[in-house]
């Protein structure tokens, strides 16, 4: 039974989608949306559904989406007869998916939450099994997809204490939503507690963050880059957010270059269209600051990087002495994922502000692998120091490694779980 609050969610939605397209067209002229696939926003899928079973995966974003990696695959392995359609919701998540998903795995925007397009998705694609990944509670689109017979998951699923608090306030409204999955398994001990004080208890414990490959990277680049930096260590800021690159810079400022083999500092930011006011704001300081979107090449003349390219995160790794990670510094975006460092041997400096990856950081801190600040202006003294005591890499993948065959078995009995429920 629907609740009256979802109801008059449903209602107001469908008052509010005749003015999507409009909505959407002004997004896309920011570049938040992509001109040419508007459709599969609006519910109007142009690609020809495949005949046979389907699972449908969900992350909004780009670290939700990089997580479906290795679910994806280990689904298509276990039920070579089905089919598997991914979405996401941003743009920059659809171009990573683009490269990194099998050919023949189906990549879909995922439609707005209002009536009419939810129909459209669901009449269209027809899932058998559908799969959300951490906190995206989508009402029109769970119960919709509930409605129509989907067995649904809720995947390495996150409440957050603001999320609690907001579903508290309409707790049938979320019992509802929540019961309209089959199976729930929680990412930590803190979403299961949260879960239980909504109503519904998880089925069990998965956290697919610790699941994904280490990322890829062109091998000739590689060397090519090792070749431009010369001696000089690497510093890496890597997915860094406004307000973040001005705490950077001035931490590098601060730092004794001369006597640790003057670093150079690459800077990554988490949306490459901010590279131009990085730049400026480098520049702006002193530094001499080269820029991938200006057609710099990396070079070893220069004092700052800005590397706004996408998808070569996993070529920065490798090249770094050691990687800060943005989303940490400044409150409200939670972090993320340092497992991509450690992976391919590179230490892990952050902020406290890693509320999405907390689980994951305890994790790292424990073994060594991860210096978390106490305040951003202790980052040149984290940085020097690493530079002075660094492990090797062999010694930092190996630790890596052991953390995640700890969860690994998670992972293999969600598998088994989410496949028993396609007939």
């Amino acid at each position: 039974m629907t609740t009256l609050a979802l109801k008059l969610y449903r209602a107001l939605t469908g008052l509010a989608e005749p003015l999507a397209p409009l909505l959407l067209d002004r997004r896309a002229k920011r570049g938040k949306e992509d001109f040419g696939r508007l459709n599969e926003r609006l519910g109007k899928p142009k690609l020809k559904r495949p005949s046979g079973p389907l699972f449908w995966l969900h992350g909004v974003s780009v670290g939700e989406s990089m997580s479906l990696l290795p679910l994806v695959e280990r689904l298509r392995s276990e039920r070579k007869d089905a089919h598997v359609l991914v979405t996401s919701g941003t743009v920059t998540s659809a171009e990573l998916l683009a490269k990194r998903l099998p050919g023949n795995v189906i990549h879909q925007f995922a439609p707005v939450d209002a009536p009419h397009a939810v129909a459209g998705f669901l009449d269209h694609w027809k899932p058998d099994v559908g799969v959300f990944v951490e906190s995206e509670l989508w009402p029109n689109l769970i119960l919709g997809a509930r409605d129509r017979g989907v067995k649904m998951v809720l995947a390495s699923a996150r409440i957050t204490e603001h999320t609690a608090k907001n579903w508290a306030r309409t707790p049938k409204s979320a019992h509802d939503l929540l019961a309209a999955f089959t199976l729930v398994l929680a990412q930590d001990a803190e979403t299961e507690g949260r879960l239980e004080s909504l109503g519904r208890a998880s089925d069990g414990r998965l956290n697919l963050k610790y699941a994904g490959d280490p990322l890829p990277f062109d091998t000739n680049a590689l060397a090519a880059a090792k070749k431009a930096a010369g001696r000089r260590p690497i510093l890496l800021a890597a997915s860094t957010h406004a307000g973040e690159e001005e705490l950077v810079l001035e931490a590098y400022q601060r730092l004794d270059t001369d006597r640790r083999g003057n670093p150079l500092l690459v800077i990554v930011p988490r949306h490459r269209e901010r590279g131009a006011a990085i730049t400026e704001q480098s520049r702006a300081v002193g530094f001499a600051t080269g820029r991938y979107g200006e057609g710099d090449g990396f070079s070893s003349e220069c004092d700052v990087y800005v590397a706004d390219s996408l998808g070569e995160l996993g070529l920065w790794f490798r090249l770094a002495h050691n990687a800060f990670l943005g989303g940490s510094l400044l409150p409200n975006i939670g972090g993320h994922n340092p497992l991509e460092a450690v992976q391919v041997g590179t230490p892990v400096i952050s902020g406290r502000h890693v509320a999405n990856w907390a689980a994951v950081y305890r994790d790292l801190e424990d073994a060594g692998l991860a210096q978390m600040l106490a305040e951003p202006t202790a980052l040149t003294a984290a940085w020097e120091h690493s530079l002075d005591t660094a492990d090797t890499r062999a010694a930092i993948q190996k630790k890596a490694a052991a953390i995640q065959a700890q969860r690994a078995a998670e992972v293999e009995e969600a598998v088994h779980r989410i496949v028993a429920l396609l007939p």
